[in-house]
């Protein structure tokens, strides 16, 4: 056992593309700072980053309903949408900047341009699509996008879909070019292959067990190696925790008031895959639905094109699950452990409000295969049980926290969660996650580091070039970056760039 202790500047907790794109930043902004990682498992991107763990899509929500709700008088709230599609393009921006400065290569192994698409069927989900595409038409980032109830139409665009369908209920869809299929376990292997050139210190197979604050303001992480079973001990000045459903066991770690009150719901996941590739050849598009009444936002069914290692599938999905476990890797103990005194009542409350949420998991979890086979076929009419069997996705973990609305809110969405003094940050939460992760960690920055954003401006303004900019109101300059972007990324000759 050593108990030496070991100090350095900044320690990123998780091999995930988080960590990835906060180290990634820092090594720019900051580059004689020393950084260490430390990773439970024995590579990165392994966990929630995993190609097989999240949708691969890059979301700016194109094609996710749920980020465009009907307000009560019927009008489509799209400002949502707005804020996530710009969060992506502050991403593409970043991704561009790494690839023009020749610090990450061959961009065309993580992103792909690849058509989104929203599919509804029934007369009221008609109309509110409807209503939608008028509502986001007039707006730069959604331009281009195209509206039919045409069938005829439709199988140009969804063959696959369209075959075999004998309902009368009318059908629409919007269908928009400038969507992408994203790569995040291979965008976050990149990142750290690059983060290893800078000489960023990266322990695999490491197991953080506790952290402490010590008296002169540091931050002692006692850490186990797993391999020799050796303890160890890392002191810095910030810690980030970036280990996915594993973050708030952490976060609580640590005693800042900022991690009281604050719980966590585990969601596992499934997505059926298909193993005929004559099937997985007559698609080629995300294709995102409307999720029935009642269920939540996490249970949108879609059909995704995707390319793993070089090689197309084709995914159906999420069929949600339950277990204990804050990470695959976890242990079934994550959920109970996470309950403390200063959240019980916020735990109790969420489970008391969330009664919907638990039946819409128990049906999930006794769905047979034939049963999963039936909601497929409502995308697919042909779809044949032979042809598709089951990938287990990650796990996600829902935060839980005290708000306006009341005790034990169940939130759906990313969180930074960040000490008063900077010193410590952590990640809570799901979609739209990854595809938001520059501009997540760019808040870190500017909530940890507010002493040095003067500083670090003008580079950040060079990596992203809209930095600080509404792009929504500023149209010239999105159509700018969104052409310099595709073209850097490889996407500008399947992508309609409108200016």
């Amino acid at each position: 056992m050593s108990n030496v202790q070991k100090a350095t500047d900044v320690i990123l907790i998780g091999a995930g593309v988080m960590s990835a794109t906060l180290g990634s930043l820092l090594k720019e902004l900051a580059p004689e700072w020393d950084i260490k990682v430390f990773e439970k498992l024995a590579s990165a991107g392994e966990e929630s980053s995993n190609e097989w763990n999240n949708a691969g899509t890059g979301h700016a929500a194109l094609c996710e309903l749920n980020y465009t709700p009907e307000k009560p008088d019927g009008s489509i709230d799209i400002s949502k949408a707005i804020n996530v599609n710009e969060q992506f393009q502050i991403s593409r921006q970043f991704w561009s900047y790494l690839v023009k400065s020749n610090l990450i290569r061959n961009p065309q192994d993580f992103i792909r341009a690849l058509p989104h698409m929203s599919l509804v069927e029934g007369e009221k989900n008609v109309e509110f699509l409807k209503k939608r595409f008028k509502a986001l038409s007039d707006i730069p980032m959604f331009q281009g996008m195209e509206y039919s109830e045409d069938p005829e139409k439709l199988k140009e665009w969804i063959p696959l879909v369209m075959e075999g369908r004998t309902s009368n209920d009318s059908i629409a869809a919007t269908k928009i070019d400038s969507g992408t299929d994203v790569n995040f376990g291979a965008l976050t292997r990149m990142l750290f292959d690059h983060l290893e050139s800078k000489n960023v210190e990266i322990n695999y197979n490491h197991s953080v067990k506790d952290i402490n604050r010590t008296s002169d303001g540091l931050w002692e992480l006692k850490v186990q190696n797993l391999e020799s079973g050796n303890t160890e001990y890392h002191t810095a000045k910030f810690i980030f925790i970036g280990g996915g459903g594993g973050s708030l066991p952490l976060l609580q770690k640590t005693g800042i008031p900022e991690s009281k009150r604050i719980g966590g719901f585990p969601v596992s996941g499934l997505f059926m895959v298909c193993n005929n590739p004559e099937v997985v050849e007559k698609h080629h598009a995300k294709v995102y639905g409307k999720a029935k009444v009642g269920a939540p936002p996490m249970s949108v069914p879609h059909l995704d094109t995707r390319f793993i290692d070089n090689k197309k599938s084709l995914l159906f999905g999420p069929y949600a699950g339950f277990s204990p476990k804050f990470l695959k890797t976890g242990s079934n103990m994550d959920l109970i452990g996470s309950v403390k005194p200063n959240n019980v009542i916020t735990m109790l409350a969420a489970g008391m409000k969330e009664m919907a949420l638990t039946k819409y998991l128990i049906e999930q979890v006794m769905l047979s295969h034939e049963k999963r086979m039936e909601e497929l076929r409502e995308f697919i009419p042909n779809a044949k049980s032979e042809d598709w069997g089951i990938v287990v996705a990650g796990q996600r973990v829902q935060v839980i926290k005290d708000t306006d609305t009341g005790k034990g809110t169940l939130q759906f969405g990313t969180e930074v969660v960040s000490a008063s003094d900077g010193s410590v940050a952590a990640l809570l939460g799901a979609s739209p996650g990854a595809s938001t992760a520059v501009n997540v960690m760019l808040e870190v920055l500017e909530k940890c580091f507010p002493e040095q954003m003067f500083n670090w401006k003008d580079k950040i303004k060079e990596m992203v070039p809209s930095y600080g900019v509404s792009l929504v109101d500023n149209p010239e300059l999105f159509h700018e970056i969104h052409t310099s972007t595709a073209k850097m990324l490889g996407l500008s000759e399947k992508e309609r760039v409108y200016s």
